[in-house]
């Protein structure tokens, strides 16, 4: 079955496994029939940073215009991106603090401290690359990463379910070990 999928690279390198990995993804969706938008954050130009938080409302430049349009036609979201320090690239969080805004991807209702979600009818997956193994990072810390993207920006603006895959050690790994991750995210793709 066909959807309208969204691919948000929040790696800011073209030469990435990162980037690999979203383009085997997008591979595998439009060998299934699926129409396919990629953003690669590294090609956008914008101000990652919410100079006043939400008191005052800072103009979206044009490509995170483009990325809210981009947002709102799909019905499937992946996120490609890294774990830097625990957590998704600079560049990814700032994307969000940007784009995913109230009134966007949520709305308080008046005189309430209920919300409506504004991204339901979305599903998400992230596919996230690391240099610690998943098992250690899950176990150890705990995944504080995954717990920020799926609960408390996908989930809490509507977007479910959120499905998560990590990859790792990316690091030092073997041509055949990246070689099998690269087909994990073609086929995830084709089945999305």
């Amino acid at each position: 079955m066909s959807k309208r999928i969204l691919g948000i690279l929040g790696h800011p390198s073209d030469k990435s496994f990162c980037n690999a990995l979203a383009d085997s993804y997008i591979k595998g969706a439009k060998s299934s029939g699926s129409d396919v938008q990629l953003i690669s954050l590294g090609h956008l130009s914008f101000d990652p940073v919410l100079h006043n938080g939400y008191n005052t409302m800072q103009q979206l430049e044009p490509d995170l215009v483009n990325a809210q349009t981009a947002i709102t036609w799909t019905e499937h979201i992946v996120f490609v991106y890294p774990t830097c320090w625990g957590a998704m690239p600079a560049l990814q969080k700032g994307f969000i603090d940007r784009v995913f805004l109230p009134g966007f991807t949520f709305k308080f209702r008046e005189n309430s401290s209920f919300l409506d979600r504004l991204l339901s009818g979305r599903s998400a997956h992230l596919i996230v690359s690391m240099d610690t193994p998943p098992w250690h990072f899950r176990l150890v810390y705990r995944v504080p990463d995954h717990n920020q993207m799926k609960r408390t920006i996908l989930e809490f603006s509507g977007i479910k379910p959120v499905t998560i895959s990590s990859f790792g050690p990316i690091k030092n790994a073997k041509r055949q070990t990246l070689e099998k991750f690269l087909l994990k995210a073609n086929n995830f793709g084709r089945y999305a």
